[in-house]
């Protein structure tokens, strides 16, 4: 006997930008389906013709490429609806649907014609993949609206009927629509249509234990993509959101998350989408990036005059790494206010700045870091150039440093090169500015 191909489907309305609580559907959908080598089908639900946009459309495929879910077939719903209308025809024909006409609800006056499903007021079983089997009451859903008329099906009907001829097996939706498997599951036995297995995700809460919508919560996914997030860090903690591979293991590569996926292992309570957890997966994504990959990462984000000194801009590469957790962070740390501006443009400060807040010096204080400064630029001036390193730098200075009070000597040392309380240390930085720029910056005027 053949196996069933597994189809799942992401069916998104482009009627906003869409938050990452929605697409962790589609990531567990593009999972499973994977997981089954199945097929996954991008359905855009585009029949509310008020409220959707090209412009939402082109952006959730726009996200899915930048997530790296890709798909088999896309259809746009509104395509579709000659055919909602005939199968719409036929259930009138077959008694499961009926004509009403009722008053605007707008008050109105106008007279309607709506079309409604003849509930058969039964109950209703189905499996679900993280919930089990469950039964729900339909007595109290009476004949329930499937189209605002012959040429407007709803929700229900168009969903029911799509699923049916794309041949949909796994529908992976969140539980919010626990509630609506009830009446398309009566749309199917109506029509003729097969039921496929549901999952019902759980709920993705904010930080503030709110559910998270389209206009509450996340960010749109091509918003964090501009702010300098990864699509990979993106796609593994959405992916644990709600799901845990049953191991400690807590980055995976698309493929091994796909190795690991199951949808029993999908928790049934509410998940937490956390923006400091994800923070956290960026910083370790972009530890992983060659040093090409992260050059051209970071170049957008940086003002011209730091890509235009490419020479300092290679040697604090390894700095600003560390300094971000993602690429916007780059604005932080430069643009004339920034903790590394000082490698590209020389520091003003309060000259008050050079005595350590540790200081163990008496006296003139000013007078006798004037002197260290001026006696380190001299044993510096006396090194050659061809071998300027931090380490040959340390190794002159650590002798004075040590013989005339270290944490004085370099304080004051690092202060002048970089007008910062906090800053690289002082062999580093002299190094990376080079030997002219250090002399000059340790000159006392």
């Amino acid at each position: 006997m053949t196996k069933e191909l597994v189809v799942t489907r992401f069916a998104p309305s482009p009627t906003g930008r869409l938050h990452i609580g929605t697409y962790r559907t589609a990531i567990f959908a593009y999972l499973y389906a994977r997981k089954n080598n199945g097929k996954f089908i991008l359905r855009v639900e585009d029949t509310d013709k008020a409220r959707s946009t090209k412009e939402y459309e082109e952006n959730i495929i726009e996200s899915l490429a930048w997530l790296g879910l890709d798909y088999e077939e896309k259809h746009l719903q509104s395509e579709n609806v000659n055919r909602h209308r005939e199968i719409l025809l036929k259930m009138i024909d077959d008694g499961h649907a009926y004509i009403s006409k009722e008053e605007a609800k707008d008050g109105s006056g106008v007279i309607k014609e709506i079309v409604r499903f003849k509930n058969p007021n039964i109950d209703v079983t189905f499996e679900d993949a993280i919930k089990g089997s469950v039964t729900m009451h339909t007595e109290d859903l009476g004949d329930f609206v499937i189209a605002k008329n012959i040429n407007e099906p709803l929700f229900h009907l168009a969903v029911v009927i799509d699923d049916m001829d794309e041949g949909v097996t796994h529908v992976v939706r969140g539980e919010d629509h626990v509630s609506n498997t009830p009446r398309q599951i009566l749309i199917q036995r109506a029509i003729g249509a097969p039921t496929p297995m549901y999952a019902h995700l759980p709920l993705v809460l904010g930080s503030d234990k709110q559910k998270l919508s389209k206009r509450k919560g996340a960010l749109a996914l091509t918003e964090y993509r501009d702010l300098g997030y990864l699509p990979q860090a993106l796609l593994n903690m959405v992916s644990m959101v709600g799901w845990n591979p049953g191991t400690e293991q807590e980055l995976f590569t698309k493929s091994e998350l796909i190795e690991a996926f199951y949808l029993s292992k999908v928790q049934k309570s509410p998940a937490i989408f956390n923006e400091e957890k994800l923070a956290w997966y960026n910083k370790e994504y972009i530890k992983k990036l060659t040093d090409a990959e992260f050059n051209n990462s970071i170049e957008k984000y940086l003002p011209d005059y730091v890509k235009n000194n490419t020479g300092i801009l290679n040697n604090i590469l390894h700095i600003i790494r560390d300094h971000i957790e993602k690429f916007s962070d780059i604005s932080k740390l430069f643009n004339n206010s920034g903790e590394l501006d000082f490698f590209f443009i020389s520091p003003k400060f309060d000259d008050n700045l050079l005595i350590s807040p540790k200081s163990k010096i008496d006296g003139e204080s000013m007078l006798v870091i004037q002197k260290f400064l001026a006696d380190i630029k001299q044993i510096l001036t006396n090194l050659d150039g061809n071998n300027w390193s931090s380490e040959s730098i340390k190794e002159l200075v650590m002798p004075y440093a040590d013989a005339n009070g270290r944490g004085d000597v370099l304080w004051a040392m690092r202060v002048k090169l970089t007008g910062l309380e906090k800053s690289p240390d002082p062999f580093t930085t002299a190094y990376i500015l080079g030997m002219e720029e250090t002399l000059v910056r340790l000159t006392i005027v």
